[in-house]
């Protein structure tokens, strides 16, 4: 049985302080993050924008560098003590059960290896397909985008001349090749890991919403890397291959069988030991041995 709690309010002790000093507020840090933020914002927009936000944290550097020396700026503030009352009217004391939980591994079931390759090489045929159609109907040359391609890497091929860049040439197809079918398969693979996490719209999300991200992310830093690359890329044809890669790979994917993940496994079954009474019985009726 548990006795009546009660505590008196707390009475202010006769040596605390009744004012302390805390350091004052200050606009600076805001100021000196904006500038950051323009001096960023400017590499892809205009130098102007790169030299404001330049001032601004030089600005901000200063500012803040001030509030501290050579002298801190503080302001009192006063001690208020708080009146806690901690009661009690219970005469029991209530015990909350505990379960056992087991730890979970999610996703418990996923694809196999196979189906993300699969998947990978599904999404680059439909990929292929839509670039090569831009080739012909944008470029009129079927040609020109492999050719880009193959410039990710060999960088030689955005040097050739208009009439050689729509034409066939032996390695860069060799190189578009070798890249397009490593570069899929690897995204494949990785789609195969990745849907089953997410449990509804798995095609809305690794389909539509992960290729836009990506779109978007190497629109972002390609201008960097290689400007000469992102001035022949027609970003809207390239977004759409993309989003048609992602939702034949993962269509692909989602029609194979899945297998339960083998974390969920004894370590014995995951090393391939035998273990009579974990290994399950084989056809003849006899424990593994």
């Amino acid at each position: 049985m548990a006795t009546l709690l009660t505590t008196e309010p707390m009475s202010e002790s006769p040596g605390a302080p009744r004012e302390i000093e805390v350091p004052a507020p200050t606009a600076w840090p805001f100021v000196l993050a904006f500038g950051f933020t323009l001096l960023a914002a400017g590499l892809v927009t205009t130098i102007t924008v790169s030299v404001f936000g330049a001032v601004l944290a030089l600005a901000g550097c200063i500012g803040w560098f001030r509030e501290v020396f050579p002298h801190e700026h503080e302001e009192v503030v006063p001690v208020l003590p708080e009146d806690i009352r901690i009661t009690t009217e219970r005469s029991i004391v209530e015990r909350l059960p505990i379960p056992a939980y087991r730890r979970a591994w999610l996703p418990v079931h996923t694809y196999p290896i196979s189906a993300g390759v699969k998947g990978g090489w599904a999404g680059a045929v439909a990929m292929a397909i839509l670039a090569c159609a831009y080739g012909v109907l944008k470029a009129g040359s079927v040609w020109y985008p492999i050719n880009l391609l193959a410039a990710v890497v060999y960088a030689e091929s955005l040097k050739l001349g208009p009439a050689q860049l729509y034409s066939f040439h032996a390695d860069t197809f060799a190189i578009a090749l070798v890249l397009h079918g490593l570069v899929s398969t690897l995204v494949g693979v990785l789609y195969g890991a990745m849907l089953p996490m997410f449990a509804r719209r798995p095609i809305v999300l690794g389909g539509l919403i992960g290729p836009v991200l990506w779109s978007g992310l190497l629109y972002t830093i390609l201008g960097f890397l290689n400007p000469l690359l992102a001035s022949h890329i027609d970003w809207p044809w390239f977004i759409a291959s993309q989003v048609a890669f992602g939702i034949v790979a993962g269509i692909v994917v989602t029609k194979q069988s899945r297998k339960p993940t083998r974390e969920n496994l004894p370590f014995l079954m995951r090393a391939g030991i035998e273990a009579p009474g974990i290994i399950p019985p084989r056809e003849n009726g006899e424990d593994g041995q």
